[in-house]
This record gives structure tokens, sequence and C-alpha cells, in this order.
């Protein structure tokens, strides 16, 4: 960039300076010269020499290069000027290019500088030495995840036994599965459990403007592992730098190619039984490159899911040992209501209903602490000021969560609607129908269409009740997972009798277009249940005023309340 500015400064500046003469023929020149018009010359090494006439006009014509040339120009009693280059009109260009080559070189030398202190700064990564070491006793839950991790402190701390036999230490273990389940608790527990140093870096920090620094800094960390013996290498999010490569570009081209190169070649060329493990984390193992999968990489592959209502249970009680927590809070009712919390989500949970405790300044943690914790978690903070909120208003979130509650108990009686609500809240939410599925490993299509049901159930009771021109913008999160619930059903599940036991994500990665057919299959099933709704609606009208009565006279109804509204 740099050199194209000064070369188009110099043809500016020569175009500049060559705009204020005119060429004349040498012919013309010698008239002039005859006529005794011209006062100056300027000669030099030039193929042209520049003439000033008496009336001040300048001009330029071809140089003679004759030896007489100046004798003669003399004669006529014209003042001659030698010049040996044509500083004038490349002097300026000259000087702004060394200017502007300086700049550059100066700004080369800090980059260089900057790539140096980077390398200095991953070289300083250091084992992670805790007081407060995590053990496997100190993690609740995911006992599958735990004892497979557990054999590896036993390969870690004695491999001569396994070279005995033949077997090959496993070089990696990727952990898989949503976010705030444990990972890196589990990576952080294998090394406390084995007593070696721990690494932990990001899969972010090998991702770098400069070329070839992410492979280098992949370099230098297993260098450091190998320079302390037996350890364990921790890398969180490895997709940032794991990806699947593409067939279209020049393998290694881009940066983040050499980057997993690096990783590649590194974790390839461990010693056997060298004592060092790999540990990798990341949410979303299906974009990682075949070649981190495979054997002599990332030789087992655990996957970390979300616990299941016991080790919820367990969770909670570990979570709540170092709280003052009231003597009759039921954690076992608490895990039951927590489905598809996460572990972080659970500590987040009690760790909110400590804040609240201190706020109100009580000596326990108490239910009600915990019930605002759960609800504050789920959809934020109850709004203070509901002033701006008019009767018509309310009672249309009042019948559009009625709606939600009713379906929910009616299209499957083991489904538990715990709180019911039409209180705006800081997460934009104007109000909520908390229904807890019952917990499954699986859900069957029967499942899938209750769902849809209840999301739909809001906007079927504003159509009741309001008619069809009435109805409200309040139903477009329903839609979004109605519509969500149904292409997975359809797409993903193989559960439509029409659209059959296709996958649709195969279809995507094969460039087969299917859109329209998918399309209009999904828009028909949803309209069939939302007829469907509406019907089971009809039949339930009382029940749909007795709740929504309720929830304009208390403004939020538990799962007591509403049980004995059905039941009445």
């Amino acid at each position: 960039m740099l050199i194209t500015i000064t070369a188009l400064s110099s043809i500016l500046v020569f175009q500049k300076n060559k705009s204020k003469t005119e060429e004349i023929a040498y012919t013309t020149f010698v008239k002039y010269l005859e006529n005794k018009d011209i006062e100056e010359v300027y000669l030099g090494n030039n193929a042209k020499i520049k003439v000033i006439l008496k009336d001040g006009r300048e001009m330029i014509t071809d140089n003679p290069r004759t030896a007489d040339f100046k004798k003669d120009l003399l004669l006529h009693d014209i003042k001659v000027v030698e010049k040996t280059n044509s500083l004038d009109t490349f002097g300026l260009p000259i000087i702004l290019m060394l200017f502007l080559l300086s700049i550059l070189i100066y700004f080369n030398k800090n980059i260089s500088k900057q790539a140096e202190k980077e390398m200095a700064n991953m070289s300083n990564i250091d084992s992670e030495d805790s007081n407060a070491k995590v053990t496997f006793d100190d993690i609740a839950g995911n006992d599958e995840a735990k004892e497979a991790l557990k054999e590896m402190v036993d390969f870690i701390q004695r491999p001569e036994i396994y070279r005995e036999y033949g077997a090959r230490l496993p070089r990696g273990v990727l952990l898989y599965g949503p976010p705030g389940t444990g990972k890196t608790l589990l990576a952080k527990a294998l090394a406390n459990e084995a007593k070696v140093p721990f690494f932990a870096v990001a899969g972010s920090d090998f991702v770098q403007v400069y070329a070839g620094l992410g492979a280098s800094r992949i370099r230098d960390l297993f260098k450091k592992a190998k320079e302390a013996g037996k350890s364990v290498i921790f890398i969180d999010e490895i997709d940032s730098i794991g990806k699947k490569r593409k067939g279209s570009s020049v393998s290694g081209s881009e940066e983040g190619d050499r980057t997993l190169n690096a990783l590649l070649a590194e974790m390839s060329g461990f010693k056997e039984n060298e004592g060092i493990i790999v540990i990798a984390a990341t949410n979303r193992v299906d974009v990682l490159d075949e070649a981190l999968l495979r054997p002599g990489r990332f030789d087992r592959q655990v996957e970390v899911a979300l616990p299941d209502v016991n080790a919820r249970f367990q969770i909670l009680k570990l979570h709540g040992k170092n709280k003052p927590i009231a003597r009759n809070i039921d954690f076992k009712r608490l895990a039951n209501e927590t489905v598809y919390f996460s572990g972080a989500k659970l500590e987040n949970l009690l760790n909110e209903a400590a804040m609240i405790a201190v706020k109100e300044k009580s000596d326990t943690i108490k239910n009600e602490h915990i019930d605002k914790a759960y609800y504050k978690v789920l959809v934020g903070d109850e709004k203070i000021d509901r002033s701006y909120i008019n009767q018509k208003d309310k009672e249309i979130t009042a019948y559009h969560e009625a709606g939600h509650a009713l379906v929910a108990k009616k299209v499957d009686k083991g489904n538990r609607v715990t709180k019911v609500s039409i209180i705006p809240s800081t997460k934009g939410v104007g109000g909520f129908s908390l229904n807890l599925p019952s917990d499954k490993i699986y859900r069957t299509k029967k499942d899938i269409l209750s769902n849809i049901m209840v999301a739909l159930g809001g906007r079927a009771a504003e159509e009741i009740v309001f008619g069809k021109n009435n109805i409200t913008t309040g139903a477009s999160s329903d839609l979004e997972k109605a519509t969500e619930y149904a292409l997975s059903m359809i797409g993903n599940f193989g559960m439509d009798e029409d659209y059959g036991l296709v996958n649709y994500n195969v279809l995507l990665s094969n460039d087969i277009k299917e859109n329209s057919i998918l399309m209009e299959r999904t828009k028909k099933i949803l309209e069939n249940l939302y007829q469907d709704t509406i019907n089971l609606l009809n039949n339930s009208k009382e029940e749909l005023e007795n709740i929504t009565k309720a929830l304009l006279l208390k403004e939020t109804i538990n799962e007591d309340e509403l049980n004995s509204i059905l039941n009445h």
C-alpha cells in the first residue's frame, strides 16, 4: 500500500511539473535562439532541456548533446544553468518514499516485538496449583464419566504395568456434552487424583492474527508438558481449533489448519506410555475434524450429560453443604422440579437463594428463598412497577397463560404445572406457565405432539375468547417452540407417516433441497394440532374461565391451587 501511494505521488508531482511547461520542437528552439528571445537554458543529463524565454514562458525541447552547444548558447548571451539530475521533478517523491519506508520498517519491528511478546506470554503457562484441589468425591452425578476417567488415573501412575501387557496408554480423552455439566471439573479431578501437573488452556488461546503463532503455541504447550513428565493437558472449547477442514481449500494454507495440524502432529509424536494425557472439552462434537477423533489421538470419547433426577439431588446436597440450609428444605422435591438443569445451573440456583436470604437478613436459606431464586433463574425478577399494565392486557395475559396450563394438564396427566403467573419479568416475559414433564430418557411421538399442543394453548385461548381478529403477538415464542418440535419430529426423528424415515440434516449435507415439502408438511401438522387444541379448550371452557379468574385475582397460582380448581 505504501509503495502504491509513493508511486502515485511521484506520478502526480511529475504531471504537475510537466503541466507547467510547453514542449517545443528543436527547430522552433533554434528560431527563438536566432531571434534572441531566450533568457535561460537549463542543461543536464536528461534527454530534454528546460528553456525560459524573456517573456517568462517555460518550455522544454530535445537536448542535442553536442560538444559546442553550451558555447553557442553563451555566444548568444544566454544564461546557462547546469544540473546533473532532475531534483525538481523527482526529489520530493524520493524523500516521500524514504519517509514511508522508514515508517514501514518501524511498524514491522513493532509487529515482530508484539509477536515475540505473545510467544513469551504463552511460554509462561505453568501447571495449575490450587490449594482447594478438586477430587472425584467433590463431583456429584455423571458416575459413568467419572468411572471412565478413574481408569486413566491408574494408567498415568503405573504405565510400566500396562507396558508389560503390551497395552498402549490412551493419548487423549474427549469430554463432550452441554455447557455447565462439569467437564473442566472432571479434568482437574483426574490430574489431582493422579497427582500430576495440570496444564489448562482454552482453544481460543491458539487463534491468533499472526501467521504460525497458533501452531507455535501448541508446540510450546506440549514441550512444557513433556518437561514436567507425567501430566494432564486440558484444552477447553477445542472446537475453536479443531473444526473440520474444508476439502475444497488447500490443506495447511490457513492459520486454523496450521494450528490443527500442529496439534495432530504433537499428539501423534508422544512416546509410548509417556504418562501425558490430553483432555479436551467441547459442546459441539459434531463439528470436530475426523483426524482428531481417530484412535491414537482422542482414543476415548466420554459424554458428560445433563444430570438425571438422582444426580441433581446429589449435586444440590453437595452445594448445600457449606450453606445454612433450613431443615425443612426438600432437595428431593427440588431435584424433581429442576428438569434439564445442568450442574452449573443448580449451583447458581442455590447461590441466588443464598443472596436473597442475605438481602432479607434471614438466618437460614428457606423454601421461599429457593422458590424466588428458581423463578429468577428461569424467567428473571418480577417487575416491581406494574402500574402501566391496563386491565385489558391483564385479561389477555391471564387467558393466554391459563390456556397453556389447562392444555398441559389435559393432554398428559403426568405433567406438573408448578406455577402460573401473569406478572411480567425483567427478561421480557409477560407471564408464564411452568410445565414440568416427567423425567424420561426418551421422548415419544405422543410427548412431542403434546408439547406442540401446550405451546399452542395460549394462542388458542386468545382466539376462543377474543376472536381471530384480536389475537396478539404474545404467542411469538410459543410458535417458535411449536415449529421446532414439529420440524424435529418430521425431519430428525422420522416420526411422520407422510414424510417417512428421511433425515432432513442428511438431505441438507448432500445439497438435496426439500424445503418446500418439509414446510408444507410442518404447516399441515401445526394446523391440525392447533384445531385439536381449540377443540380441547372449547370442551373445557368453564375450567379455562376459573383459572383465568384466579390469575386475575391473585396474579400467581401454584400447583396445589391449580389442581384444586381443576378437581372442583
